[in-house]
């Protein structure tokens, strides 16, 4: 049941990461929009110096598209007949707005969506890259916190605008560490869906997630496995008996002996891995027929 609550248990297994190699060759990638409005600086070598990918050429200059010029301005008012799939471009797919309109268009898919031809999930465990020691955050009388729009009266502890606390970015994951779990939960239901409730508010920041959104076992591909919870009286008993026993609680996280928690936050990066597994798609040729069906699937 995809909406009941889930923990993790304390057992991880070993994770392996590689990936496809770099072409030998430059590639040209044409971004036509930035997403969220927040341009980023794509200069030679911010590859290769900030996230060990080699280095790629990037360009924003208007181009000739099959004789007409189009700007990365335009895409919502080009017309689709002109931009069809072929002329040695690839169209690579970020978001979902208005699919019906650009169907027979798109080559790839760049999604946290496991199916997509570059799987962008916004957080992953790595292995560990250092020796480092983690030490279990010092904790208050915090049972659970909670990161979240959604102002309430009976709330114990609240940080805000509206209670006169504001809590700085900053300030963030260590006030989160002082508490002994934290509940990641998704503003929606989607398959792969996992963004940085668990990643960074809970993950980085020290504290044991309970989670709820998409169904354990997708999870459990990302992450060491979950314990279910019935009912949120059973859920809330078991956290309380957990944070009374520091040795069970402290076994939650053994899997810091094993992997770091790595974020996919810059934008850069991002676009960065496009280069690396261009050749690997570019060796299949399809479109996207109905993008609608692939998104909602």
């Amino acid at each position: 049941d995809t909406h009941q609550g889930q923990l993790w248990s304390n057992s991880v297994g070993q994770i392996e990461t590689s990936g496809p190699k770099s072409p030998e060759y430059n590639i040209t990638i044409l971004l036509w929009h930035w997403l969220f409005r927040v341009r980023y600086r794509l200069e030679r070598g911010v590859c290769t110096d900030k996230y060990e990918i080699p280095a790629f050429w990037s360009i924003t200059d208007p181009f000739s598209l099959n004789s007409g010029l189009a700007t990365p301005n335009v895409l919502s008012t080009l017309r689709v007949h002109q931009c069809k799939s072929g002329f040695g471009y690839r169209w690579n797919l970020l978001n979902n707005h208005n699919l019906s309109n650009y169907n027979s268009l798109f080559n790839w898919t760049m999604r946290y969506h496991r199916g997509a031809d570059i799987f962008m999930p916004y957080g992953e465990l790595v292995s560990k890259r250092t020796n480092a020691t983690f030490i279990t955050p010092k904790k208050s009388n915090c049972l659970v916190c909670w990161v979240v729009s959604k102002y309430k009266a009976n709330q114990s502890q609240v940080y805000g605008q509206w209670s006169k606390r504001p809590l700085s970015n900053k300030n963030l994951l260590s006030t989160i560490s002082r508490c002994y779990f934290y509940l990641a939960f998704e503003n929606s239901i989607s398959t792969d869906y996992i963004r940085e409730k668990l990643w960074r508010n809970s993950l980085q920041a020290g504290s044991v997630p309970v989670v709820l959104g998409p169904p354990r076992n997708i999870y459990e591909l990302s992450i060491p496995p979950v314990i279910h919870s019935c009912s949120i009286k059973a859920l809330a008993t078991f956290l309380s008996q957990v944070a009374d026993n520091r040795e069970r609680y402290e076994s939650y996280f053994r899997w810091h002996n094993y992997c770091d928690v790595r974020m996919y936050t810059d934008w850069r990066e991002r676009l960065c891995n496009i280069c690396m597994r261009y050749d690997q798609l570019s060796k299949h040729k399809k479109v996207y027929n109905d993008l609608y069906s692939w998104v909602n699937r």
